[in-house]
């Protein structure tokens, strides 16, 4: 089966539901969050909780495990890559994704009505910039996708046919950049805490579908 890549990156503002925040920062804390984003023909809804625990004596380091479901839907959308060896100059892990795009080398494949839904665990990174502001990332590592099967057109060296039943990849596993297998989503945020209980986040969010695959 070949692989197929579709890249939503959105920034938005969002609001959060999150633990009391003290002047003395606390060695744990959880976080419940709330994502809705929107683009041309394309939207998606991402629920996620998140426990992280504070690193070193002032606790502004945070590290942290989560869970994360997206649910990603739209009309008509383009999903194009091809394997890692012949999308980029390189498939070293990391270092792929700063490596040369081969974009001759792409295939398009034309969805109808694609749809995910994906349940992942997820790595989180934060740090306490002020007793206002924090900064975080989090990534999806491992987890699964249920999605329907949808008419499609795959296009490859300008000959097109038609697919009459695409479908998602049921894996997804974190490998970097064009290594990475199935549906991912990843976020780098921005938060202002302006009471001991809410907080509002700008957030940028790139949400990644992998290995859309066709019947040989």
């Amino acid at each position: 089966m070949r692989k197929y890549l579709s890249t939503l990156f959105i920034c938005l503002i969002v609001i959060s539901g999150l633990c009391a925040q003290q002047k003395r920062l606390l060695t744990t804390n959880q976080l419940i969050d709330l994502t809705v984003t929107a683009g041309s023909s394309q939207q998606s809804i991402a629920t996620s909780y998140v426990f992280n625990r504070g690193i070193g004596k002032s606790k502004k380091f945070e590290i942290g495990l989560g869970v994360r479901n997206t649910a990603y839907f739209g009309v008509k959308k383009d999903f194009w890559t091809a394997p890692a060896n012949l999308a980029r100059t390189t498939t070293f892990p990391f270092a792929v994704v700063f490596a040369g795009q081969k974009t001759e080398n792409w295939d398009t494949l034309n969805v109808q009505r694609p749809f995910t839904n994906s349940l992942n665990a997820t790595v989180n990174l934060g740090y306490h910039l002020s007793n206002k502001f924090y900064a975080g990332f989090n990534i999806d590592l491992i987890g699964f996708t249920v999605g329907r099967k949808s008419p499609a057109v795959f296009t490859s060296n300008g000959v097109s046919k038609t697919e009459p039943a695409a479908k998602p990849a049921a894996f997804n596993l974190l490998l970097t950049g064009d290594n990475d297998y199935g549906s991912l989503n990843s976020e780098f945020f921005l938060r202002y805490q302006f009471n001991k209980k809410n907080g509002v986040l700008k957030e940028c969010t790139s949400f990644y579908l992998q290995n859309i695959n066709q019947p040989l």
